[in-house]
Parts: C-alpha cells; sequence; structure tokens
C-alpha cells in the first residue's frame, strides 16, 4: 500500500565524507516510523513545478529501532537539482516532505544460503540497515560479504563502524576495495572494483559433489546496489560464475 505525505523534521546533520551527508529525520505525526531494512523514502522536493521531477529516492540508511527517526546519507551530486537543494538550502530544524517506506529490496525470509552485499558509494546505505537489523535480532545467517567500492580512502562511508560490526556479527565480513588508492604491500585494504572481490570468493567456496567427483559453486544470494554500470557488470559476471539470475537482487541508483 502506498504511503501518504508527511512532514520530516530534519534534526541532525552531519558531513560523513567531503562531499556526502548524513541526515537525521524525525517524523512528529508517528510514535515509530516502521519499516523493513532495505527500503527507501521519496523526498518532494521545491525544486520544479512538475512532482515528478521533484522527487527524489533514498535509501533508508538507519535501521528500525523503535523511534520515529530515519537516517538518510546522501551524496553531492554535481548538477544535481534534488542534492543540491539538500546541501546548499537545509539546515537542521527545515522540515521535508516524505513518503514511505517503498521498495522490495529486503533480505529474504530465511537467510539460508551465503549472503553477498555488493555495493559503490551511497548504496552501502539499505545494506547497513539490513547487518544492524541481523545483529539486533540475532536472525539466523550463513556467510555475509559485504563488499563496497569506492575511489579514495577519504571517500569511505562507515567505516570503522563496519569493522567494528566484522567483531559482533558472527560469519560478516566487510570488505572496502578503492579504485583510485595504491597499495604498496604494506596496507590492509584491497585496490580496484567490487567484481574481482566477490568472484574471487566465488571461486574459493566451492564444495565437492556428493559422489567426489565435481566442484560446484556454493549457494549465495547477490543483493547490488549502486550505479547501474556496476549493476550490469555485476549481473552478468554473477552468472558467468554459474548462478542463475534469480538468486541475484538490485536496487539501482541514478
Amino acid at each position: 500500500m502506498l504511503q501518504p505525505w508527511r512532514t520530516g523534521k530534519v534534526i541532525r546533520i552531519a558531513n560523513e565524507t567531503a562531499t556526502t551527508r548524513r541526515f537525521w529525520i524525525e517524523v512528529p505525526e508517528l510514535a515509530s516510523f516502521d519499516f523493513t531494512p532495505g527500503q527507501f523514502v521519496t523526498l518532494d522536493l521545491p525544486i520544479h513545478e512538475k512532482p515528478n521531477k521533484r522527487w527524489r529516492s533514498y535509501s533508508i540508511a538507519s535501521w528500525p529501532d523503535g523511534t520515529n527517526v530515519l537516517e538518510l546519507v546522501i551524496v553531492l551530486l554535481d548538477g544535481g537539482a534534488g542534492t543540491t537543494y539538500l546541501f546548499n538550502e537545509i539546515k537542521e530544524g527545515d522540515t521535508l516532505i516524505l513518503r514511505g517506506p517503498q521498495g522490495v529490496f529486503v533480505l529474504p525470509e530465511t537467510i539460508d544460503r551465503d549472503l553477498f552485499l555488493i555495493c559503490t558509494g551511497t548504496g552501502i546505505a539499505p545494506f547497513r540497515s539490513m547487518v544492524h537489523h541481523i545483529m539486533d535480532h540475532a536472525v539466523a545467517h550463513q556467510h555475509i560479504y559485504l563488499i563496497f567500492g569506492c575511489r579514495k580512502l577519504c571517500d569511505s562511508l562507515y567505516g570503522q563502524e563496519m569493522k567494528e560490526l566484522e567483531a559482533q556479527v558472527p560469519g560478516f565480513r566487510y570488505i572496502p576495495t578503492y579504485s583510485r588508492e595504491t597499495n604498496n604491500g604494506t596496507e590492509t585494504f584491497k585496490t580496484g572494483y567490487v567484481h574481482h572481490v566477490y568472484e574471487e570468493i566465488c571461486r574459493n567456496n566451492t564444495i565437492m559433489s556428493a559422489d567426489q567427483q565435481v566442484n560446484t559453486i556454493k549457494p549465495a544470494y547477490f543483493y547490488l546496489c549502486g550505479w547501474k554500470e556496476m549493476i550490469d557488470e555485476a549481473k552478468d559476471r554473477i552468472q558467468a560464475l554459474g548462478y542463475e539470475r534469480k538468486s541475484i537482487h538490485q536496487e539501482l541508483y541514478g
């Protein structure tokens, strides 16, 4: 069911990186803003006369905690009318018109196989929500690989928090990789794009057939969130590894 438009109050703003901000929005008319991790909200911004040119959707970066506050993490896009308005005009105490939660980019009812959460940039938002939810509710799961791609070390989002979650969530691995950094062999981070990371894991995580004759790929779910180019390439590469299209779920940005 489509949710009604509501008025949210921006109660906090913080810079996460030089071009990314976190916005905490309270929905006063609700005692609790309830949603499923992975869902998004749509903002109606006063940037155009036509409604469909005013609407901007953002994944919820927080997780359901019983409060009426949600968090969004938003990157400033060069020439983007929506993000320019949010960065230049919105201050703590201002209001935003929003609708949600919406979307079906959510965890499977039973996490009975390995879970690959593959993202770039602010695409980490729904996965942050999912992992915290899994921890808070002790959701049974297999291995979880959060593979996060960005350009530079300074672009990393929620990096320290994700490292701390590794120690708190059994079987969870946070694997950042940077496309414009150089690793001289003394660093612990990976370089390049996200694709080589999940491909390497999948190729190493094979299982022997019952007759001990053939190695087969280990069952897995793949969740992709980010820009279209990354998602399109990932879908091709994952299927080339031998996985079916139905094992891949996506949330497209831009």
